[in-house]
């Protein structure tokens, strides 16, 4: 068993174009052409296959993927997760929650 720690860091680009792969792949599964999915979807045909290529597209057209793929429920979990700034408050799982961000000096 190998005992280096393996790090994973993605630039957000990388993220984009992960996601629209999957999706690519799922809109396969459905043997669907871009041009039917984007209709699916509610998109404009050259706006999907923009995302296919290069990840980017708008929050609202990837919602709206999501939602011709059925899988809406995949955002439900985006950005809930508990964010600790120390072991202390991970020991005692009490987060402190700030009302206003951080000023800058």
């Amino acid at each position: 068993m190998n005992n280096i720690l393996s790090f994973n860091i993605s630039t957000p680009d990388d993220v984009a174009n992960q996601i629209a792969s999957r999706v690519k792949s799922r809109r396969l599964e459905l043997n669907l052409t871009q041009e039917g999915f984007a209709t699916r979807a509610g998109l404009k045909f050259a706006t999907y296959r923009r995302f296919e290529q290069t990840g980017e597209i708008s929050l609202r057209g990837l919602l709206q993927i999501g939602f011709a793929l059925n899988a809406l429920s995949d955002f439900d979990a985006l950005f809930t997760q508990e964010q600790y700034r120390s072991i202390d408050e991970v020991l005692n799982n009490k987060a402190i929650t700030r009302k206003r961000g951080k000023k800058n000096e």
